[in-house]
């Protein structure tokens, strides 16, 4: 989602409007570049201001990064908070987005809330896909409060990760807790998956990508074979978060 770079400089800019415009433009500097290769010159080119109100406005380069990264980490895990939620209360009965319409019934539990967390977040991001990566970002210096924060989120998203997945698991009769950790890389790493490919196809909208997850998970659910009494569902195809 490229910012095109404004001409307009400060003046008759109100300031609300400035740091809206400079907060876009780093937000897709960081995400795509990086903490460590991301420019504040490139960021103020985009806006049309100097780097000197950067710095005016935000501080240094790590408060301008804690300053995009805070609304992103506050809604990412909102937004999978809600839609657990959502989904522990519509049980059996939520429905999920398909590819023949808006919605159908979704299977039992394990396929309905791990497509509204996508969906959730597929929303969230639209308009600033690239900022998906600042919550996980490595290249932030380690002391830092900007580094502290982004662990703090991904601790966050972590725990509905755990819960979620430990739960579809419970809720079919399977409370080993190696398959919840299993289950929880397996769906962290999908979702990571997933957001990156999403980006690299900006024509794809958060409902035509929950659709295709949808198709994506009917498609695991028929491959998997029939499994023994004891092992993991071969229908359960991710977790929640």
């Amino acid at each position: 989602m490229a910012t095109p770079p404004s001409r307009a400089g400060t003046k008759g800019v109100p300031r609300a409007r400035r740091e809206e415009q400079i907060l876009a433009a780093a937000t897709e500097e960081f995400g795509s570049r990086g903490y460590a290769a991301a420019s504040l010159p490139a960021v103020a080119a985009r806006v049309g201001v100097t780097k000197t109100l950067l710095h005016q406005y935000f501080g240094a380069k790590q408060d301008l990064y804690l300053a995009c990264l805070t609304p992103v980490g506050d809604r990412l895990v909102a937004v999978i908070r809600a839609a657990v939620a959502e989904g522990a209360a519509a049980g059996p009965s939520v429905t999920a987005p398909s590819a023949a319409g808006p919605s159908v019934a979704a299977p039992p539990a394990a396929a309905g809330t791990p497509l509204l967390v996508l969906r959730a977040i597929f929303t969230a991001l639209e308009g600033r896909r690239e900022a998906w990566f600042l919550v996980y970002e490595t290249s932030l210096p380690p002391d830092s409060e900007a580094a502290r924060r982004a662990a703090e989120y991904r601790a966050a998203v972590n725990r509905l990760a755990a819960e979620g997945t430990a739960g579809l698991l419970a809720a079919a009769g399977h409370e080993d807790p190696l398959d919840a950790d299993a289950l929880n890389h397996v769906w962290q790493g999908l979702v990571a998956t997933l957001v990156r490919w999403w980006i690299k196809h900006p024509d794809q909208s958060p409902d035509a990508m929950a659709r295709r997850c949808a198709r994506l998970f009917a498609v695991a659910a028929a491959l998997a074979p029939a499994t023994a009494q004891g092992d993991v569902p071969g229908n359960v195809p991710g977790g929640a978060g």
